[in-house]
C-alpha cells in the first residue's frame, strides 16, 4: 500500500531523527517488492544488510555502465552470495553507448565533462530500473557532498524521477549518518564491501572516473576529479542538488 503524497512531509518530519533500520522497516512495510535498493557502494550495503535484518521482502538493484573496476564486480556477486539476494541489474542500451564512443571516443568525458557519458551509461538505466516501483531506497548521506546533498531529507516525493503517470517515494535512511558510522557498522556487522576501499578509494564510480583519495581530501574529491570541485553529481540524485 503506497503512502499518499500528501503525507510524505509529515512521515519525513516524524522519522528524521530515527534509526535508519526504523526507515528501511517502513519502506519494506509499506511497498514491499513494489520498492527496491539502488546498490553500488558501503552506504548501500549497509542497507541492504539492515533490510535482510528485517526479515522482509526486497528487491536490490545496481547500474553496471560498463566501465565499473574489476573489484566492483566482485563485490556485486559477494553481496550476491552472502545475503542470498537477487542484485537486478540494468546495463545501458548499447545503440546509445555506440553512438557516443563513436562520434566522440572512449574518454570524452575528460574534456567535454563527465554528464553527457553518465546520463547514457547511468541515468538511462536507472529511469528504466524505477519504472516498475513504487519507491526506492539510496544509501545518500547528507556529509558526502555538503555543496550538493545538505538538505537530503530520510524520506520524500522523488523530485527526480517521479512524473503525472507514476508516484514514487525516495527513502534515504543513511541522511544523517557520517561516513565513521558507516564503516563502523561495516566491521561491527562483518558486512561485506568493495576491495579497493583498502586501497584509498572512498567513493566508488566508474574506473576512468575515480581516483583515490588523500587523508585531507573530501571523500568524492576522487569522483570527476578534473572537474569543478563543489559539483560532484551524475545525475542519478539531481533533484536533491542545492541550487
Amino acid at each position: 500500500m503506497a503512502i499518499e503524497d500528501s503525507k510524505i512531509p509529515a512521515i519525513a518530519e516524524e522519522y528524521a531523527q530515527r534509526d535508519p533500520k526504523e526507515i528501511i522497516d517502513l519502506a519494506i512495510r509499506e511497498y514491499g517488492l513494489d520498492m527496491a535498493i539502488s546498490f553500488s557502494g558501503a552506504e548501500d550495503v549497509v542497507v541492504v544488510d539492515m533490510a535482510a535484518k528485517t526479515g522482509g521482502k526486497f528487491r536490490v538493484f545496481s547500474l553496471d555502465t560498463g566501465r565499473l573496476h574489476p573489484e566492483t564486480y566482485a563485490f556485486l556477486d559477494k553481496v550476491r552470495s552472502h545475503y542470498g539476494v537477487a542484485v537486478e541489474t540494468f546495463f545501458p542500451q548499447p545503440e546509445a553507448v555506440q553512438k557516443l564512443v563513436r562520434e566522440k571516443g572512449l574518454f570524452s568525458f575528460y574534456k567535454d565533462g563527465h554528464k553527457e557519458c553518465c546520463g547514457v551509461r547511468k541515468v538511462e538505466p536507472l529511469v528504466r530500473a524505477l519504472t516498475p516501483l513504487q519507491a526506492w531506497i539510496t544509501g545518500q548521506r547528507r556529509d558526502q557532498s555538503p555543496g550538493t546533498r545538505a538538505a537530503v531529507p530520510v524520506v520524500q516525493v522523488d523530485p527526480t524521477f517521479r512524473n503525472a503517470e507514476r508516484a514514487l517515494v525516495k527513502f534515504n535512511p543513511l541522511a544523517n549518518w557520517s561516513s565513521q558510522q558507516v564503516w563502523e557498522y561495516i566491521k561491527a556487522n562483518d558486512v561485506p564491501y568493495n576491495a579497493i576501499h583498502d586501497r584509498g578509494f572512498i567513493s566508488i564510480g566508474c574506473e576512468p572516473c575515480t581516483r583515490p583519495v588523500s587523508p585531507n581530501e573530501h571523500e568524492r574529491a576522487g569522483r570527476w576529479w578534473w572537474e569543478e570541485e563543489t559539483i560532484k553529481e551524475c545525475g542519478l540524485h539531481a533533484g536533491n542538488v542545492a541550487s
